[in-house]
């Protein structure tokens, strides 16, 4: 089942203690600074892009006509800014491939699956 797995802060600041040796404490704040830069540019209209990761780019959404569910009333969505992230080709390839691995009976552990997504962003 994909999904099975969601990478935290927290797996991250451990996966940055274990492969680099900064302190426990040390590899939180990297990991908080990290995200907090990224955020930050992203706030501010601007793209994030990380080679062999993907970027994340703010999108613009035009006013449009809704509809509620519940009662099939239209309401009018106000135009917004909203963060989407696309993929690069090598992540996607990566997607795929561990998709095959899978399928053919490899099964990956967590924390092979999270180093993976490291080893995704540090390549």
């Amino acid at each position: 089942m994909m999904g099975e797995r969601t990478l935290t802060r927290a797996d991250l600041s451990e996966a940055v203690f274990r492969k680099i040796g900064l302190s426990r404490t040390e590899s939180a704040q990297l990991v908080e600074m990290v995200l907090d830069e990224m955020c930050s540019t992203i706030a501010s209209g601007e793209s994030v892009k990380i080679s062999s990761f993907g970027s994340f780019l703010v999108r613009e959404k035009n006013e449009r006509i809704g509809r509620n569910p519940k009662t099939g009333e239209e309401v009018p969505i106000l135009p917004r800014r909203v963060a989407v992230f696309k993929p690069s080709n090598v992540l996607k390839d990566r997607i795929v491939e561990a998709h095959v691995q899978r399928a053919d009976g490899g099964s990956a552990d967590k924390e092979t699956e999270s180093m993976a997504m490291l080893n995704a962003a540090a390549e």
